[in-house]
């Protein structure tokens, strides 16, 4: 996948000129924020429930190195196999060399960010193996030549008439003249062409949103069934998955399970909540004959012990995004890599550099709502303030940003020189707004007032006002 992260304010620009883009972003309101809210109230000890779950990740993160061998052992155990990667190149490499002894010419994917994260698909298919996304989203945009712009509705940025004329393009040995004017006749289209490929796969490869270190089993959660057919059809099932998303025990997934489907899509659980712990036994009905986990750090051993480490509690749920202004207005594309929205914005940077990812910390108002709807409390803002910092010490912002920054700095560490600037500024801007109570332009702030006013003073400075009030009457 391409970074066009650096590019962030351009690609921004034209997702906020984007007409189709902006009719779809209109439904996340409804059918993300109004039923998350109507799923929290239902459950009173919804915010007891939260603090748990916080506290259950943060007690493995704590023990994270011993959990991940209690794990290991478990799945080998069952008669299965750990393979560690330290790097995105480390987990292609062992993807294809499991699919090449495995003799596979296509295999199946159930919906997996991790994948997204070390590009597998074109990996895949360089090398002479055919990926063939299953989940209805991905299996969309996999069509058009995407990349997912939400991570858990990969499409959320397309319309009907667009997914309409998609399958229209691609699917041209069915009849022309089919009525694909309904929701669900898309959806019964998109089984009747995947079933042959779930058939015909000898891999199966999903992402996992929880591991569970007392059993080896690793668990997906989907509102689809293609998930189940992915692990069970194939010869093969590989799991890949990121080392933070090892959980103690069962009953502790169990309590974040009631938390992870109301903050994701407001349902009480998901449709499929499927367990796997190693390959088919001697007496199962079907399941695959050899079970794979590849375990990926890709810098998130980093990240412990230090100011991110709140972030690897993310259990990919959305609510951040789907509750942020920002998002709202320019959807997840823009954000030019696999994490869009304010948790993005933290992990991205983590992940592929300040210097590439830097831009997106700044694309915050700071409003608080992706903190207050997170189903882990994770400290988005201060995160984003901390890349912010660094950004500043790295020299990274644009030169103007910098400047400004500096002087601001001298002026407030001399009292006296700061109230003697804000009162001059105070005037000459009551002076530029006298005639409409507001400023339309400012030198040196285009990129503030060529979207907005600003509000004209209407007195002093707060300090002058509050030197005046408090005198004795």
């Amino acid at each position: 996948m391409q970074i066009t992260s650096p590019r962030f304010s351009t690609n921004a620009h034209e997702a906020l000129h984007d007409a189709p883009l902006q009719k779809a972003m209109s439904h996340v309101e409804k059918n993300f924020v109004v039923r998350r809210r109507a799923a929290a109230d239902a459950l009173p000890e919804f915010e007891a429930l939260r603090d748990a779950a916080r506290d259950i990740k943060n007690h493995t993160l704590k023990h994270l190195d011993l959990y991940l061998e209690a794990y290991e052992r478990k799945v080998v155990e069952a008669g299965g196999h750990v393979h560690w990667a330290e790097s995105a190149e480390d987990a292609r490499r062992i993807v294809l060399d499991i699919c090449r002894k495995a003799g596979a010419k296509t295999v199946t994917k159930g919906k997996s960010m991790i994948s997204e994260e070390i590009a597998l698909n074109d990996h895949l298919e360089k090398n002479g193996v055919i990926p063939v996304e299953t989940d209805l989203g991905e299996y969309i945009i996999q069509l058009r030549g995407e990349h997912p712009s939400h991570i858990i509705a990969p499409a959320v940025h397309l319309n009907k008439d667009q997914v309409e004329a998609e399958f229209r393009r691609v699917h041209t040995h069915l009849d022309p003249k089919r009525d694909l004017t309904e929701p669900t006749s898309l959806l019964a289209e998109a089984r009747g062409e995947l079933r042959a490929k779930f058939l015909a796969a000898d891999v199966g490869i999903t992402g996992a949103n929880f591991l569970v270190a007392e059993t080896g089993t690793s668990i997906i959660v989907t509102n689809e069934g293609n998930g189940d057919l992915t692990q069970i059809l194939p010869k093969v099932h590989v799991v890949v998955a990121s080392i933070e998303k090892i959980t103690p025990t069962l009953s502790d997934v169990a309590q974040i399970l009631r938390v992870l489907a109301r903050s994701a899509t407001g349902q009480e659980m998901s449709v499929y909540t499927t367990l796997s712990t190693g390959p088919r036994r001697p007496d199962d009905p079907d399941g695959p004959a050899e079970y794979h986990v590849v375990l990926l750090d890709n810098g998130r051993s980093s990240m412990l012990g230090t100011e991110f480490e709140d972030m690897l509690r993310c259990i990919r749920c959305g609510a951040c995004m789907n509750h942020c202004p920002v998002y709202h207005a320019i959807g997840g594309h823009a954000y030019g890599w696999v994490y869009p929205g304010p948790m993005g914005a933290v992990l991205t940077p983590t992940l592929i550099g300040v210097d590439k990812g830097g831009n997106l910390p700044n694309a915050s108002t700071f409003c608080g709502r992706c903190e207050s709807v997170c189903p882990m409390r994770i400290p988005l803002p201060k995160m984003m303030r901390h890349w912010r910092e660094k950004e500043f010490e790295r020299h990274l912002q644009p030169t103007p940003a910098r400047y400004g920054l500096a002087a601001w700095a001298f002026l407030v560490r001399r009292p006296k020189l700061y109230r003697l600037a804000a009162r001059t500024a105070a005037r000459a801007l009551a002076l530029m707004g006298r005639r409409r109570g507001r400023v339309s332009a400012l030198p040196l702030a285009g990129g503030w007032t060529d979207w907005r006013d600003m509000p004209a003073p209407e007195g002093g400075t707060f300090m002058s006002r509050y030197a005046r009030e408090k005198r004795p009457s």
